[in-house]
């Protein structure tokens, strides 16, 4: 008796994205046309790092102008907005290939109580935001006294 085993594969999001993209460019003529619905927004890829005593963040965000970025704190919820511009140039034709997204984006990130709101600094460079964020000097138990009533 034969026996057939069903093996399930999972199908990667990301190349069937990828596959229907190409085809739907391929197919609409036009090349650098965009796909209907394909998705344009992006946010910039970040690692968060603890350390002794800050925290530390660095987002990448090649082509995007530092004074253009916004970064909030309200609440123990850090916000960074920024926006990278479109290249376009119609002097050198048309794209062949365009991977580059373009666009607004909001990364938004809850600090732990131990955060330093206060002491939040900002730098840039080559593509990368770096935001360190102090931690609070830890306060340490207080042995409270008590005082005899009479």
């Amino acid at each position: 008796m034969n026996q057939l085993r069903h093996v399930a594969f999972r199908r990667a999001p990301v190349f069937g994205n990828e596959l229907r993209h190409v085809f739907g460019q391929f197919l609409a003529g036009d090349i650098a046309a965009p796909v209907a619905g394909a998705v344009q927004d992006w946010a910039p890829c970040v690692d968060i790092r603890e350390e002794a005593n800050r925290f530390l963040i660095l987002a990448d965000i090649p082509g995007v102008a530092l004074d253009s970025i916004e970064i909030q704190m309200d609440k123990n919820v850090l916000s960074i907005k920024g926006e990278r511009k479109a290249y376009s140039s119609e002097t050198e034709g048309k794209y062949a290939r365009v991977e580059r997204v373009a666009g607004a984006f909001k990364r938004s990130f809850t600090l732990p109580e131990s955060a330093d709101a206060e002491g939040i600094t900002a730098s840039g460079a080559n593509g990368v935001l770096e935001i360190a964020i102090p931690k609070k000097a830890e306060s340490a138990p207080r042995r409270i006294t008590i005082n005899a009533a009479g």
